[in-house]
């Protein structure tokens, strides 16, 4: 028979200060999960993270800072919904666009694998469907239409 009790899971949150990730942050701490939360603040409010949520500013650019982050937590779950969203803008800032949505998951992605991360969430956009007529299914043929979208696609091909 087990004596010790089961270790409750970590999990990790990108973008914890925004709309969805201080959600998910509120409720996991509320169902009892060890939450820790990464956020730079450039779209959330420290405001929005949840009392209980172990926050660390950063920015998922900074891959020695995102390892030292993985490293410290040893999280069993990451919810990566750090993005910067900007549909109709993205075609004029490109770069910018592609290294905070494509390289700053590619960084976290490496860091779960490091770190033997369980399981990677991700949140991608209907954005990545292009065109057509709501509601958008995942069995929809993916078409996007600007660098948000791709940005989007290109991490969804990246973790299959």
């Amino acid at each position: 028979m087990e004596t010790s009790q089961e270790r409750v899971s970590k999990i990790l949150i990108t973008g914890v200060a925004g709309l969805i990730g201080s959600h998910m942050a509120e409720y996991l701490v509320k169902k009892g999960y060890d939450v820790y939360g990464i956020d730079n603040l450039s779209g959330g409010y420290i405001e929005n993270v949840p009392k209980g949520v172990n926050f660390a500013y950063a920015d998922l650019k900074d891959k020695e800072s995102l390892a030292d982050i993985f490293k410290d937590i040893k999280s069993d779950y990451v919810y990566h919904f750090a993005a910067y969203a900007a549909e109709g803008l993205s075609p004029f800032i490109r770069n910018f666009n592609y290294s905070n949505n494509i390289l700053s998951s590619v960084n976290v992605i490496n860091e779960c694998i490091k770190n033997n991360v369980k399981k990677i969430i991700f949140t991608s956009s209907m954005a990545v469907y292009g065109e057509g007529t709501p509601p958008f299914k995942e069995t929809d043929i993916p078409h996007p239409i600007d660098p948000y979208g791709i940005s989007k696609y290109a991490v969804e091909l990246d973790l299959e």
